[in-house]
């Protein structure tokens, strides 16, 4: 009976927490269907009469949002890609380094988590007009090439040392080469520190504002929210336009989470 109860009220927490972050969702789609023109609505009108999809054509006439989408899906898969990549390459490299080496490390990359990200805006604007790369995708993803944060970098680091160096050198031991020991030992391993690392990164990229704003002076190029930013100056009040725009923003991103949320749940599962 006392398991009972304790079941009960852990599910009525749970769908209670669930419906606290879905009524904005809720209530930014439901938005998105009213006419266009109209004051947002004081007080709670969750499905306001009359209900129109016409929002969501109208936002692909007043601007290219189906090429800010390709540019925003091009920008956050290979900022992903490239993340995975360098991230797990430093924490995999860090867990075969010795005690005093790892601590270094350990040391540099919480001391790089606390510098502010506004303080290298100024010197990586000036490096990347150096090199030619601005107006360009390798400007917005150039931070993958370093592991887009330390967090990433020591999220693989403690998984691998949580696995143990003697397994990589098992595997090395029956002829496999480092790389090996990396792609089919190491990361089959880290699974929940690789999807947690793809749902970061991934909500990095396709959320960053300040990179293209900073970066891109080309309209084929720019991002959703700069879009969404444009659509916005164009048009203040139209809230149902903004709320059809977010909701494109948004639901991508609701897309990836679930479906990567769903894996880490099923792996857990499987253990």
């Amino acid at each position: 009976m006392k398991n009972k109860v304790s079941s009960f009220f852990y599910h009525l927490l749970a769908l209670t927490l669930t419906t606290v972050f879905l009524l904005p969702l809720f209530w930014m789609f439901s938005a998105s269907l009213r006419p266009a023109g109209l004051p947002p609505v004081f007080g709670i009108n969750w499905l306001s009469s009359p209900l129109t999809l016409d929002n969501y054509a109208r936002i692909f006439d007043i601007l290219p949002f189906a090429r800010y989408s390709l540019n925003s899906l091009i920008v956050a898969f290979s900022g992903v890609l490239f993340t995975l990549l360098t991230a797990s390459w430093a924490g995999f490299g860090m867990s075969y380094l010795g005690r005093k080496d790892r601590l270094r490390l350990l040391v540099l990359s919480a001391f790089l988590q606390m510098i502010p990200f506004t303080a290298l805006w100024l010197s990586r604007f000036l490096l990347f007009a150096k090199l030619g790369i601005t107006n360009s995708y390798f400007s917005l993803i150039a931070p993958a090439l370093m592991g887009t944060s330390p967090i990433f970098i020591l999220l693989f680091y403690w998984t691998f040392r949580r696995i143990g160096r003697t397994v990589f050198e098992s595997a090395e031991l029956d002829g496999a080469t480092l790389y090996q020991v990396w792609w089919r030992v190491a990361m089959p391993l880290a699974r929940p520190a690789l999807i947690t690392v793809i749902m970061l990164s991934f909500l990095y990229y396709w959320n960053d504002f300040i990179n293209p704003l900073l970066y891109l002076r080309s309209q084929t190029l720019y991002t959703l929210p700069v879009g969404l930013l444009q659509l916005q100056e164009m048009d203040k009040t139209n809230w149902p336009l903004l709320m059809a725009a977010s909701v494109v923003v948004t639901l991508p991103a609701l897309a990836v989470f679930s479906v990567l949320q769903r894996s880490l749940l099923s792996w857990i599962s499987e253990e």
